[in-house]
């Protein structure tokens, strides 16, 4: 049975929530990977980790905007002002934004430092070639968004937290599944 307008469709839903997920796994396995010596297997792993991870969120944010156009948008009941609408709009074209920018400029470090690039049990073929100055270059621009990100995630969060419980409007009820 499909879902009311009052909700996104239960792809959109599934996909916000495991992506969530996915994006919690990514940030956790490069923040990890400080815990394990350097050349260890176990750092080795959690790079590895992040890579996979990370590029997975990149494909699975492709099927997220076409579903996302291809679904229904249900409208926030009451209606919130104009600038919170807008500022809405802003936060997800930058989260959007970040999970298509992030993983391809990772490939793009890997690929210019001349590194394999491991999608799980595969190693994808690089997009530019050797150039250790772009590098790091990229890396910088790399962590800069990741940090960033930090600060996108958390008001993306609190801003629902705050329409469900201060504005009582149906913001976080749009996004969660259905029960019973």
């Amino acid at each position: 049975m499909p879902y009311a307008t009052d909700r996104f469709s239960r792809l959109t839903i599934a996909l916000h929530w495991f992506m969530l997920l996915l994006i919690v796994a990514v940030y956790a396995s490069m923040e990890l990977r400080g815990a394990f010596p350097k050349g260890g297997e176990g750092r080795a792993f959690m790079q590895v980790a992040h890579f996979s991870l990370g590029l997975s969120v990149l494909a699975l944010v492709v099927v997220r905007i076409v579903a996302r156009f291809a679904g229904n948008t249900p409208d926030i009941v009451p209606t919130p002002p104009a600038w919170q609408a807008l500022l809405a709009k802003v936060v997800h074209l930058a989260l959007y934004a970040m999970m298509v920018a992030l993983p391809i400029v990772g490939w793009l470090i890997l690929s210019a430092k001349g590194k394999p690039i491991p999608f799980f049990a595969f190693s994808l073929p690089p997009l530019i070639g050797e150039n250790a100055t772009l590098a790091k270059s990229l890396k910088e621009v790399h962590e800069a968004v990741a940090t960033i990100g930090y600060g996108l995630i958390a008001v993306h969060a609190v801003a629902a937290i705050y329409h469900h419980r201060f504005m009582r409007d149906n913001t976080m009820l749009r996004m969660m599944p259905k029960r019973g």
